[in-house]
């Protein structure tokens, strides 16, 4: 009874939760411009006052850039309920180009669709400002009803997120003890579609190199020394060309290693889910999947590892023509990684193979850039398994278990610097535009997404 006292709390007090965020979404908290550091500051302030306003102990914490906010429930301190973490970020993106806006951008409205359909249309209303608000309101309406919340509550909102998050590392190790919690609930993410919540249970890794070729000390002519003089550019192509086999497995010694297969319920609830391979690839003027031959493309895009080359160049580029040899060719590559893989032991590995390919007379310089790791909820996880059946109750939909092909740096964070797994609940859809003009976030997303969070809360502490 008292949850749905909670739930009817909060489609009574919709409107005034809108306003609420309205108030936020007007703040311009661009976090990549210098010239809004007041505004990033304002809607930290702004934040801690509401988060105070409903019980919580929060504060604004300092960085070198621009503020954390951290909240406490303290009506649970001490208590053995399960402590939950929720991450949010407050800051946006730029809004350039301003010409392509409808309006203000920050000046937030609830647009009406032909479809009947309701939208709030403003810079942050689905990255992040929107998601973050549909826990904050679900944690209003508890203290509405009940002046404790089911769960042990720690909040941590940054400011940072859109800008590269330069001073999260040194406040996560910082502030370890504080932040520490049974698992941390991030709601940076999206639905499946507008009428099915997704959780999102894999996030790929990242592995990226640069290396150059060298042959001649010169760039020669290519009527003088061509047929004789070794072409960097196409010594470079073959060993590129090589790492992919005519099935689309990657050749690397040991690259599979780590890499870990997803169970065959899971993979039932994606057939389930009747995803439109032609239609995906069709949105981008292509049709045939050039992946892995005996994978499908959901399984190509969120669970398998990839290997890409993102730029190669060498020679004259300009206009007309030179008829040269070049000198060097350059190529930038990345690897998307999976699982368990070792993003250092691949880096080592693929070294390895470009040198022993090389043909005599070329050389070869590396240059080493970013590495991250995998992230992969367990998929028999008790929390991702509660989580699931409260959306399930709320949507009246089996909630889609969902991998992202990209990662969520946060996540990893959480692991490399507190251990702890993330759950993954967001509302927004990819129709959103985030980062884009007229930056939107469905009415439903903003109301069910409350009506959720108060649902997993309640289910988290059963």
């Amino acid at each position: 009874m008292m949850l749905e006292n909670v739930l009817q709390a909060v489609d009574d007090g919709l409107d005034e939760s809108l306003e609420r965020l309205f108030s936020l979404l007007k703040i311009k908290s661009i976090s990549t411009d210098p010239a809004f550091k007041e505004e990033c500051f304002k809607a930290a302030e702004f934040l801690v006052e509401e988060l105070n306003g409903i019980g919580f102990e929060a504060s604004v914490r300092k960085t070198s850039g621009h503020p954390m906010v951290v909240a406490h429930d303290k009506g649970n301190e001490g208590s053995k309920k399960p402590h939950v973490l929720f991450y949010g970020h407050y800051d946006v993106q730029p809004v350039d180009p301003l010409n392509l806006w409808d309006r203000d951008p920050f000046d937030p409205q609830i647009k009406a669709m032909e479809d009947g359909s309701k939208r709030i249309m403003a810079r942050g209303a689905a990255d992040d400002k929107g998601q973050l608000m549909t826990f904050v309101e679900a944690c209003r309406a508890y203290k509405a009803i009940k002046d404790d919340l089911p769960c042990s509550v720690t909040i941590f909102f940054e400011g940072e997120e859109e800008s590269g998050s330069p001073s999260l590392d040194d406040f996560l190790d910082a502030n370890k003890e504080e932040l520490m919690a049974d698992v941390a609930l991030v709601c940076d993410t999206n639905m499946w579609d507008r009428n099915t919540p997704a959780i999102t249970t894999t996030l790929r890794g990242m592995l990226t190199e640069e290396l150059v070729i060298t042959a001649a000390d010169m760039d020669l002519h290519s009527g003088y020394f061509g047929g004789a003089a070794r072409n960097p550019i196409e010594v470079l192509s073959k060993i590129l060309g090589q790492i992919k086999d005519e099935n689309g497995h990657i050749t690397i010694p040991e690259f599979y290693e780590g890499v870990l297969e997803i169970p065959q319920d899971v993979k039932k609830i994606w057939d389930n889910l009747k995803f439109d391979e032609k239609a995906f690839l069709g949105s981008v003027g292509l049709s045939h999947p050039a992946g892995e031959k005996d994978r499908s493309v959901l399984e190509q895009t969120w669970t398998r590892p990839t290997f890409e080359i993102n730029g190669i160049w060498g020679g004259y580029t300009g206009d007309g023509f030179k008829t040269v040899i070049p000198a060097k060719a350059h190529a930038k590559v990345s690897f998307r990684l999976v699982g368990e893989q070792d993003p250092h032991k691949i880096r080592e590995s693929f070294r390895a193979l470009v040198k022993a390919t090389l043909p005599e007379d070329c050389g070869v310089e590396f240059i080493a850039h970013g590495a991250s790791t995998a992230t992969r909820l367990p998929f028999d996880s008790d929390f991702l398994q509660k989580a699931k059946s409260a959306l399930d109750e709320e949507w009246g939909v089996k909630t889609a278990l969902s991998g992202i092909g990209g990662s969520i740096p946060v996540v990893g964070d959480f692991k490399n610097h507190l251990g702890m797994d993330s759950l993954m609940v967001g509302f927004g859809l990819g129709d959103d535009r985030i980062h884009s003009p007229n930056e939107k976030y469905e009415l439903s997303s903003f109301h069910k997404g409350i009506r959720s969070w108060v649902r997993i809360l309640d289910k988290l502490a059963s």
